[in-house]
């Protein structure tokens, strides 16, 4: 592969961790509404649940990308 492509693979990789963050942000407020105007108890820790789940996966998939940029950055040094 040509230094190019690693390039463009990193800018790729680090606007889908921008992304990432910013659907976790949308989650997490959206998450927090439904908290707040949640009817009953068990309704209320349902979502909290979700809330923390949620955060969770959005927090694998940034580490995800993170391991990439670190893969790629590696294979764009081999190829010098």
């Amino acid at each position: 592969m040509s230094k190019e492509y690693y390039r463009k693979k990193i800018v790729e990789l680090r606007a889908s961790i921008a992304r990432e963050k910013e659907a976790k942000k949308r989650d997490n407020a959206n998450y927090a509404r439904w908290i707040k105007n949640a009817s009953s108890p068990s309704t209320k820790a349902g979502y909290r649940k979700s809330k923390i789940d949620a955060a969770a996966r959005h927090d694998r998939q940034i580490e995800y990308y993170k391991r990439q940029i670190e893969s790629t950055k590696d294979s764009l040094r081999r190829c010098r």
